[in-house]
């Protein structure tokens, strides 16, 4: 107990030293958890943003088969359901608009299911009452109060509804045309218009399951009562069961099924979790080690005047243990803090909406308790070495124990050991990285690999740091000996002590190979999206005629000369026989859509990805086609192939390919051999963008083609670029949350180095330097871990990610934001440099006699 005294009186007087050292354990804890609390919020996030099933059904019945009214009643009634809703919609025409349509959709308005929130007016309680989006009712002209006459189809009826609310939707405003309305009136509509609705069925029913109730229980009560169905993939008259599906299982099916990659998503979630304990075990296990090896002299003179070694090595153990377990506390109520703020912030500053992070109690207690371990383990090494250091060694200087820059041969057979480890990893991703866009069972086995691989190489990092740190810093160093002694002894600050150099700048390579590493993946997945917009919404608009028709004589000329639209370009679109190997040529399902689209005069031409050759090189008997064609057809690049169409046909040379093309065709012929194939010289079609106002443009694209069709493609791109911004905020605030550990540790290391050198700040000062010179040195210094650990964590991040996103079989290269890469390296030196700031002012200002005195 009186060595134990002895250690916490100790740490009393160095404050510092204690709130830097506890500091870094409450990062480290903060981090861990809150990278639980992202994967929670990002996990939710998806599955709001792609499921399509409510977050609050807690069963859904009549997935696989569509339930009926009977079902939906007999539901209503069961033991156990607190409420429930039909997913059932009516899709009707809007004969005032051309091209109009409006889906009403069942919603109960309010309660757990409801999908929809009141803005304005009141929901609706009546036959014929709707509420619509806002977007709907910009583009239809409908405000509250105001009707519109619709049909289900061109024999039916016209009913007129009466729009009474307007609502936004949980998920995303739609594309134009949707409406809301209770599921009872939903069915009491369509019936009235259409008596086969009513056979049909009502679509899925949601449950949401009162307190206390199960789904186990309920699923059978279920099971056991409801009707049979006709079975929608049978011979139209046999019947089965209706399925009762769990909710939070079918609607992580459907999140995964919307986005291909989510799977790799949640798995890389995971690894993230594991990095960050790994993270906050490395800056935990840096910052002891710094702490220990300048208390050597101290922990000697115990051992001098008597302390056994077993007492101090108890007494040091108990100084981590609590230490940890404070730390541990302290961070956890800061992650979850942090994680209740991230929902309103994120709608605040990025109008996107994230799940809440619920109270994980289980992980919580595993944060404090892995915490106290890892500072028992980190103060373990050293308090061992400590309590064997013989008393003699009092007399030695404690920045000499970390002063040596020579490696045993036990540590470099073991640091080449990692390093062949690690490259042999690397090869197994690289031999097994599956074919773009085709991502297979081999993906995860890259994404294993590139992670155990990397984290092998940050460990024959640090157990080799001492040596790579020479060379590195030689060359960084170079443009700073010209700055003359300030320079040269900052140089000399990093190198006289590798060890703790080498800790330091590693810490620093694990932030940098974090960001780096999200900023590549971010940066090539929304050059990936772009790419894909460019193909799914080229334009704002696309103003079709009815099918089968050419647009009416004038109809181009008056779209460009309309105020509303710009960047107008025509096509012609109609579906060819394509020579496909294997398939019957007499059989007209092997028909394949071909356009005359100017591809160039597209706004969004610079993000078509062309694979070979060149959009340019269009013309007469000259055809872009789509690249893996050229697998199973003519259509590979320089091949010469034969479109026919009607009996007439043209044979042409593929100039280019490409990675997708518009309205899903499969090639792009010029204008003249579209002629050729038999079509009129007017176009089927438009594409336009907006000038000013997306809502006046599709108004006017409305009159220009009566009968026709309007599509707003640029509701979709809205809609998937918030679906793509949703996915990034969740993304950075995980990595950011995990990347917080390095550069806090960093700063609790670089000001510890510091701290722990006043002595020697005093002997500079002794022998004449003066107080601004010190502090310039120093923070030289400081910065100096930045930029070496910086350029380290570039050397891993950049491949590291390539392999990781090629895990996932994503199309398209790797892009590279060197901008952002740069500011990265900028910040990061800013930051080391920081977090000397203070500790330097401080050596600067303790007079040379007083750091001389200091222990």
């Amino acid at each position: 107990m009186t060595v134990l005294r002895t250690q916490l009186a100790g740490l009393t007087r160095r404050p510092a030293r204690l709130l830097l050292t506890g500091l870094a354990l409450i990062v480290a804890a903060t981090v861990v958890f809150g990278t639980v609390l992202a994967q929670r919020i990002t996990h939710h996030t998806i599955l709001d943003t792609f499921s399509g099933t409510s977050a609050a059904a807690d069963l859904v019945v009549g997935n696989d088969a569509s339930a009926t009214s009977e079902a939906l009643a007999i539901v209503r009634r069961t033991a156990g359901v607190e409420s429930a809703t039909a997913r059932n919609s009516a899709y009707y025409t809007v004969p005032s608009v051309p091209g109009g349509y409006l889906v009403v959709t069942g919603d109960p308005g309010t309660g757990p299911l409801s999908e929809v929130t009141l803005t304005s007016g009141t929901y609706p309680s009546a036959e014929n009452q709707i509420a619509v989006t806002t977007r709907t009712a910009e583009r239809m002209g409908l405000t509250v109060g105001r009707t519109v006459i619709v049909r289900l189809g061109p024999d039916e009826p016209e009913r007129t509804l009466t729009v009474t609310g307007l609502v936004s939707p949980l998920r995303g405003e739609g594309f134009s045309g949707t409406a809301f309305t209770t599921d009872t009136l939903v069915s009491a509509m369509s019936t009235a218009d259409a008596p086969t609705y009513e056979e049909s069925g009502i679509g899925r029913i949601e449950v949401h399951l009162a307190a206390g109730a199960t789904p186990e229980a309920v699923t059978q009560d279920l099971t056991r009562t409801l009707p049979e169905v006709v079975d929608p993939r049978g011979d139209g008259v046999a019947k089965r069961p209706l399925d009762v599906r769990n909710g939070a299982a079918l609607r992580e099916e459907e999140a995964l099924a919307a986005a291909s990659s989510m799977n790799e998503l949640f798995f890389l979630v995971g690894i993230f979790v594991a990095i960050a304990a790994a993270a906050a075990a490395l800056v935990a296990t840096s910052t002891f080690r710094i702490v220990f090896a300048q208390r050597m002299k101290q922990l000697a003179l115990l051992r001098a005047v008597g302390a056994g070694r077993g007492a101090l090595t108890r007494a040091l153990i108990v100084e981590g243990a609590l230490t940890g377990a404070v730390a541990g506390v302290t961070g956890v109520l800061v992650a979850y803090a942090l994680g209740l703020a991230a929902g309103p912030a994120a709608r605040v500053f990025l109008d996107t909406p994230l799940a809440a992070p619920g109270l994980p109690i289980v992980p919580a207690l595993l944060v404090v308790a892995g915490t106290t371990v890892v500072a028992i383990i980190a103060v373990l090494s050293p308090a061992v070495t400590a309590a064997r250091v013989s008393p003699l060694e009092a007399l030695r200087s404690a920045a000499v124990t970390g002063a040596s820059a020579r490696l045993g041969v036990v540590r470099w057979i073991f640091g080449l050991l990692l390093t062949a480890a690690s490259l042999a990893l690397v090869g197994l991703a690289v031999s097994s990285l599956p074919e773009p866009n085709m991502p297979n069972e081999s993906g995860e086995t890259v994404m294993l690999a590139t992670v155990a691989g990397g984290t092998l190489g940050f460990f024959a990092l640090i157990v080799l740091g001492p040596a790579i740190l020479r060379p590195v810093l030689w060359l960084v160093g170079q443009p700073l000996r010209a700055l003359g002694p300030t320079g040269r002894l900052a140089i000399g600050g990093v190198g006289g002590a590798p060890k703790r150099a080498a800790a330091v700048s590693v810490v620093v390579a694990l932030a940098v190979t974090m960001i780096a590493g999200a900023l590549v993946a971010l940066s090539t997945a929304r050059a990936a999206m772009d790419q894909e917009l460019a193909l799914m919404a080229p334009a704002d608009l696309q103003i079709s005629a009815e099918a089968g028709q050419a647009m009416p004589p004038g109809a181009v000329e008056a779209a460009r000369a309309h105020p509303e639209l710009r960047n107008v370009v025509p096509y012609r679109l109609t579906e060819a026989d394509i020579p496909v190997e294997g398939e019957d040529r007499d059989d007209p399902t092997a028909r394949h859509p071909v356009l005359d689209l100017s591809l160039t005069a597209l706004r969004t031409s610079e993000d078509i990805r062309v694979t070979e050759g060149t959009l340019d090189a269009i013309g007469p008997g000259k055809i872009i086609a789509l690249d893996y064609l050229g697998d199973f057809t003519a259509l590979g690049i320089g091949e010469t192939a034969t479109i026919t169409r009607e009996g007439k046909s043209v044979t042409g040379t593929v100039v280019a390919t490409v990675a997708g093309l518009p309205m899903d065709a499969w090639a792009v012929l010029d204008p003249a051999d579209m002629t050729t194939l038999g079509l009129a010289p007017a176009p089927t079609g438009l594409l336009a963008d907006a000038a000013d106002d997306r809502t006046a443009a599709y108004q006017a694209a409305q009159t220009l083609v009566p009968g026709g069709g309007v599509g707003v493609l640029a509701d979709q791109r809205d809609d998937y670029e918030e679906q793509l911004l949703v996915i990034t905020a969740a993304a950075l605030g995980l990595v950011g949350m995990t990347v917080s550990v390095a550069v806090v540790g960093v700063g609790t290391t670089t000001a510890l180095s510091v701290v722990e050198r006043l002595r020697e700040a005093g002997l500079l000062r002794a022998v004449g330097m003066s107080r601004g010179r010190l502090r310039a040195t120093l923070l030289i210094e400081a910065s100096l871990y930045g930029v070496v650990g910086s350029l380290l964590g570039l050397a891993l991040a950049v491949p590291f990610a390539s392999l990781m996103l090629g895990g996932i079989g994503l199309d398209g290269p790797v892009a590279l934001p060197w901008g952002q890469l740069a500011l990265v390296v900028l910040v990061l030196g800013v930051l080391t440099a920081a977090s000397g700031v203070l500790p330097a002012r401080r050596a600067s200002r303790v007079a040379p006699t007083a750091a001389l005195a200091m222990d």
